[in-house]
């Protein structure tokens, strides 16, 4: 199965995967407005093995076949601070 990725230019670490080259007719349009102009990053064969930097592979060929479409997203960023004070009271209660 072969995909196109596209990255966004307004969401840094977000990426479209679609079946065909410039073809977002099943990208829902709202998905379009927040996502930007698409910047084409590559074509690329989905196969079994392969792996991806960010995304599952066959969720993503299941998402294709399924809605036409797959969206990345990044991971969220950790909040240090948080995390710190978590570990510290687990500290403290143990």
């Amino acid at each position: 199965m072969l995909c196109v990725i596209y990255k966004s230019p307004k969401k840094e670490g977000t990426y479209l995967y679609i079946n065909k080259k410039d073809d977002f007719s099943a990208v829902p349009e709202a998905l379009m407005t927040t996502f930007g102009a698409p910047q084409l990053v590559m074509v690329l064969k989905l196969q079994d093995g392969r792996k991806l930097a960010q995304a599952d592979v066959e969720k993503v060929k299941v998402a294709l076949a399924d809605t036409g479409f797959y969206l990345q997203v990044p991971p969220p960023v950790t909040n240090l601070l948080e995390q710190y004070k978590a570990e510290k009271a687990a500290k403290n209660q143990g």
